[in-house]
């Protein structure tokens, strides 16, 4: 028995010691079991809480504590399973009772000094567990500030576009007011490049630290999924409708854009095409579309006069994100954005499990005719 719990204990110990450099320390999206299950059991908590039927305002308050919640938790948990693994080491190795053993496990772990061992390598094992403790501990507070970082670098261009695209951002809003201004051609400079940055930074946080897609913005209506998607499709109408020669700088956002979502979609398990047809169904309707344009006439912005050729050619860029973006507003209870989080996407989302994890693959788009095929 003795000799059973200490390897149940040792296995133990390893397994968290990887959970936790998986989360803090590994720069890429690796999922580990550990860390996913506390996610997942603090998610049902605050589900529970602010389900659909409560106003926005009073789930959106609720849900802006879970990720931190959530990292707080994380702590404890690997503090829970490496005292738990160490009191099997410490039994197996050392004898005595269980209770002895669970002691000098916690007395060890929290470095408190109050049960300790003459027996050297019952002593051993405490100064390796101490040391653990410190190690974990070093890596946390190392951890907070660098999440932190990620999220003010995200939340200034969001925070940006509210001048630009109002609130929560359009982008019919958001072309009308860079006409008015006479500023239409300076998009590229002062948005398309920018934004091209965002999305490389926000996808290479985002996997490294998955919790920070759950941190809400500090104001309600904002949103960093839902101000990709208002830069997005100002980018598709621009490729597809306004009259205006055609930009690379444009269409690279674009394909950055798209390929973050994609890989934050395949990270949290979020269904989408990889390889989309120019002719595959979007979630915006033609009337929506039409609409749009109506909206973008009165404001005296230079349109092609083919509505059927700027229908399928806005389709044709929008198709590339089309599911990802709304299946992640979905899955981050964004608030509303025009064609974004207003999409009805229920069946782009699966329900968060303990098999909630990533999956392989990636996608290829080469442009052609004004459009990502």
């Amino acid at each position: 028995m003795r000799a059973v719990a200490g390897a149940v204990g040792a296995g133990l110990v390893g397994s968290t010691f990887v959970s936790a450099v998986k989360t803090v320390v590994v720069p890429r999206g690796a999922t580990n079991r550990l860390t996913r299950v506390v996610f997942v059991l603090t998610r049902y908590f605050f589900e529970f809480r602010a389900h659909p039927g409560r106003p926005f305002r009073d789930r959106d308050r609720i849900l802006s504590l879970w990720a931190p919640i959530g990292l707080l938790t994380l702590p404890f948990a690997w503090s829970i399973c490496m005292t738990m693994g160490f009191t099997g080491l410490h039994w197996g190795v050392g004898g005595g009772s269980l209770r002895d053993a669970f002691l000098r496990s916690g007395s060890s772990w929290f470095t408190l000094g109050t049960a300790s061992s003459r027996a050297l390598p019952l002593a051993a094992l405490s100064f390796f567990q101490a040391a653990m403790g410190i190690l974990l501990t070093a890596l946390l507070v190392s951890y907070l500030p660098s999440i932190y970082g990620a999220y003010q670098r995200r939340e200034t261009l969001v925070g940006l576009l509210e001048s630009r695209a109002g609130l929560p951002p359009n982008a019919a809003i958001m072309l009308t007011r860079y006409e008015r201004i006479g500023a239409l051609n300076v998009l590229d400079d002062d948005i398309f490049e920018k934004w091209e940055q965002w999305f490389v930074e926000v996808e290479e946080s985002h996997l490294s630290f998955p919790a920070l897609s759950f941190f809400r913005s500090p104001r309600m209506e904002r949103s960093w999924i839902t101000a990709a998607g208002c830069v997005l499709d100002v980018a598709s109408i621009k490729l597809s409708c306004i009259d205006i020669p055609f930009s690379g700088r444009t269409a690279l956002c674009v394909r950055t854009g798209f390929l973050s979502l994609h890989r934050l979609a395949e990270y949290f398990s979020v269904p989408f095409d990889e390889d989309p047809q120019p002719t595959d169904p979007v979630s915006v309707t033609r009337v929506e579309f039409d609409m749009m344009l109506v909206e973008l006439l009165a404001a005296g912005i230079p349109l092609k006069t083919d509505r059927d050729q700027m229908w399928a050619d806005f389709c044709g860029w929008r198709v590339n994100y089309d599911k990802a973006l709304v299946g992640l507003a979905k899955l981050v209870v964004a608030p509303d954005g025009r064609w974004s989080s207003d999409r009805p996407a229920d069946r782009y989302v699966p329900r968060m499990g303990f098999g909630f994890r990533g999956f392989g693959g990636q996608a290829s788009r080469v442009h052609q005719g004004g459009r990502l095929k």
